[in-house]
């Protein structure tokens, strides 16, 4: 008789322990970043189609702004075209751009598009470029070399920074009830495009929908301590000094960045966490628990 009573009952205490947070985030917006393990695995790939479905269902306003760095690569790699990458940056030039074109706008935005509504969702796919949603601007990069009085400007082709985003393409889309999914392709003003990093994309777009949250979707279990513990919770200042101390660096830096800048600007709290735990971003959203780490001002604890 227990083993009967034991699923409905555990069910029965996750809608609980879900109600409140469904409640206090109906009508806000969500800002995911997706990218990582979720973005190739099956099974991940439907459990991450699944959550944005369902958020919309009980009144929440999921934003999806995608990578696709592998994807490129692998194109990229099959019509025999050698990529350079400085600082982790990808140096794109005019023939790599249409591809990075084809790959981010085409293949992998349908691709997500098309499995959300799958699940029952209305999903609608658009690059930066669409209604001028995202103004770009090309980004420099200055290098120190010991052997140089300055520092060296590293021309780095079609790679941008975001100068602007016109969140009225956003709001018409959710006043639709759709589920925007974006491209990290930008435009400036003589018509040019640029790749942009998706982690600054989302965290922009974040601030200027004064979202509610900025979840970051990656591969790792979220900001670790020396130890390697997972920190939980954690507060602006606090990363600042992880930063400055050397305990967050390398790849994870470019995503901190962007969470802190977010919430700088507005954006309530901003989630790293692991995209390789099944249904993650629910469980980030809607349990006391969550799957990583939340960034917040030093005044809450949301």
């Amino acid at each position: 008789m227990e083993d009967i009573n034991t699923k409905p009952s555990y069910i029965a205490e996750v809608l609980t322990e879900a109600l409140p947070y469904i409640r206090r985030f109906k009508g806000k917006s969500i800002v995911i970043k997706y990218g990582g393990n979720a973005m190739s695995d099956k099974t991940l790939k439907a459990d991450f189609a699944r959550d944005v479905v369902l958020m919309k269902l009980v009144g929440m306003n999921p934003i999806v702004v995608h990578g696709g760095g592998p994807q490129i690569g692998e194109t990229l790699s099959k019509i025999g075209k050698k990529t350079e990458f400085i600082d982790g940056m990808r140096v794109t030039d005019s023939e790599t751009m249409d591809i990075v074109e084809m790959v981010l706008g085409g293949l992998v935005n349908k691709e997500i598009v098309n499995l959300i509504n799958l699940h029952g969702g209305d999903a609608v796919g658009l690059s930066g470029k669409d209604g001028g949603l995202i103004k770009a601007k090309k980004m420099i990069v200055k290098k120190d070399s010991p052997e140089l009085d300055v520092p060296e400007i590293i021309d780095l082709g079609h790679v941008g920074d975001v100068h602007s985003i016109d969140k009225s393409v956003i709001d018409t889309l959710i006043k639709e009830d759709s589920i925007p999914v974006v491209a990290p392709i930008g435009i400036d003003e003589s018509g040019q495009s640029y790749n942009i990093n998706a982690d600054l994309v989302a965290g922009k777009i974040a601030e200027v929908l004064s979202a509610e949250k900025l979840i970051i979707l990656t591969n790792t279990k979220g900001l670790l301590d020396k130890v390697g513990d997972v920190l939980t919770g954690i507060s602006v200042k606090e990363v600042d000094n992880l930063i400055k101390d050397g305990t967050i660096h390398g790849g994870m830096l470019p995503k901190i960045r962007s969470a802190l800048d977010a919430v700088h600007g507005g954006v309530q709290t901003s989630h790293i966490i692991d995209g390789r735990v099944k249904h993650a971003v629910l469980l980030e959203i809607l349990t006391d628990e969550g799957v990583g780490t939340l960034i917040h001002r030093e005044s809450s604890l949301d």
